[in-house]
């Protein structure tokens, strides 16, 4: 008897202890794994594996060591997240592989909808959303708790991303050639005017390399004069995606060369890739205040 009360004073000890009875939960990038660890407070253990300077398609060489540096977290986890199989699947496979070396058993992702973003104030919200069912299926027990913590995150959100009708106006005077993966973000949310767009060699049946817009664009010179580019009048962006590496900087030279004011600047698609850039609500605030500012 005395064994079995002494047992019992130990459980509610452990149950009153912090993250004693935490979810553990692995996710493939930083953005999932803000989203879980802002909802899930005390209540997860949350790790993410891919680098957030770099594109999860591109890490293929560095996953390795990603993976034994969080290799103490990947033997049991309740959740592993993932965006989806085309920007994770470098990621998951390694994940996977280690786990089935080590005899940890079948890992069962956890996907977003295809193609979902969180770059901007709206799809980011959306995301929370999505986490906040995730966590709440996983772990009934502290539903009223993530469902507040993810009205204060989405508050965050919202003040991170949010645009006075001056800063409208002002954006709305803007141009941009803009990275594809950033597009939604600058001309739905930010409302700049995007003149053209370029990607990767391998995305867009690779029609829209730097090389080739620069080559459009000096095809018709025109419809740029006709902006009030010229010295004097208004003035380009040209936006990176920071995760993609440098593609954009023969852009922004061949506008120079057509004595058009060029600006190029990095925008961030990760929490945990710059400093002071520790959240999705960080992300929008520093993205917006490339422009802004």
């Amino acid at each position: 008897m005395k064994h079995s009360g002494l047992l019992l004073i130990l459980g509610i000890i452990v149950a009153l202890i912090p993250g004693a009875a935490a979810l553990d939960v692995v996710a493939t990038t930083s953005v999932l794994w803000d989203a879980v660890q802002e909802i899930g407070g005390d209540e997860v253990n949350v790790i993410y594996i891919a680098d957030p300077t770099v594109c999860p398609h591109l890490q293929g060489d560095i996953l390795p060591g990603l993976i034994q540096r969080n290799a103490a977290k990947l033997e049991k986890a309740d959740l592993f997240l993932a965006h989806n199989t085309t920007m994770d699947f470098a990621t998951m496979q390694a994940v996977e592989k280690f786990r089935d070396s080590n005899g940890y058993g079948k890992t069962r992702w956890t996907i977003l909808k295809p193609d979902a973003s969180w770059n901007t104030p709206e799809t980011a919200l959306e995301l929370t959303n999505t986490v906040l069912g995730w966590l709440k299926a996983a772990d009934g027990r502290n539903s009223k708790t993530y469902e507040e913590r993810a009205k204060q995150y989405k508050e965050k959100i919202i003040a991170a991303g949010s645009l006075t009708e001056e800063e409208k106006e002002l954006l709305a005077k803007k141009y941009t050639v803009v990275m594809a993966w950033q597009r939604e973000p600058v001309e739905d949310w930010l409302g700049l005017n995007v003149i053209d767009i370029y990607a990767p060699e391998f995305a867009l049946g690779g029609n829209k390399t730097p090389a080739k817009v620069v080559d459009a664009l000096k095809a018709d010179p025109q419809k740029l004069y006709a902006l009030d580019l010229l010295p004097g009048g208004g003035k380009i962006y040209v936006i990176e995606n920071m995760q993609s590496g440098e593609m954009a900087k023969g852009i922004a030279e061949a506008l120079e060369d057509m004595a058009i004011y060029a600006n190029r600047v990095i925008f961030t698609n990760f929490p945990k890739s710059l400093e002071g850039v520790d959240s999705i609500p960080d992300v929008l605030a520093y993205n917006k205040n490339l422009i802004l500012n």
